[in-house]
């Protein structure tokens, strides 16, 4: 079985064409679309801000740098993982002291699991951006179905852990 649920995976979530100037620009319209189909609270926006200056979420991965920002349970309504495939990289601060990147990806965790399924969550996503493979045809994809199939077909080909 998966790491990842993947009924959190939505179309209505993903965006094969996300434009925006800057992380903050990036948190507001995502903070809109989230809003509007209900599955975050007022508290979202803060939340995402507050926890990405203390933990910061870029990574990069050799063969692609992604962004996993993610708030805490308190914040979420509805369970869900959004997916915005960027028109133009934006700066993220690096994960654990490591150096910023210029996110290509941006996989947003809204999850209401306690932490370590977050962080099962957190270290598949990882491992899936390790392959070259699954990176390029993820990154191929240019429709918010398309994204999504290849995402949850390549998370699904991943061995399982013992």
């Amino acid at each position: 079985m998966p790491a990842i649920d993947m009924q959190l995976f939505k179309t209505e979530l993903a965006f094969p064409h996300f434009e925006a100037r800057d992380r903050y620009d990036l948190f507001d319209q995502l903070e809109q679309t989230l809003t509007q189909k209900g599955y975050v609270r007022d508290t979202w926006h803060a939340g995402i801000l507050e926890r990405e200056e203390k933990y910061p979420t870029g990574l990069n991965c050799g063969t692609i740098q992604v962004a996993i920002p993610h708030v805490d349970p308190e914040h979420i309504v509805e369970p869900y993982i959004a997916v915005l495939k960027l028109n133009h990289p934006i700066e993220f601060e690096g994960m654990g002291g490591m150096p910023a990147v210029q996110a290509q990806l941006v996989i947003n965790l809204g999850l209401l699991g306690h932490e370590d399924s977050q962080v099962r969550v957190l270290q598949a996503l990882m491992q899936l951006f390790l392959d070259m493979h699954a990176t390029e045809d993820i990154m191929a994809q240019d429709t918010a179905e398309g994204l999504l199939d290849a995402l949850k077909r390549h998370i699904e080909e991943m061995p399982a852990d013992e």
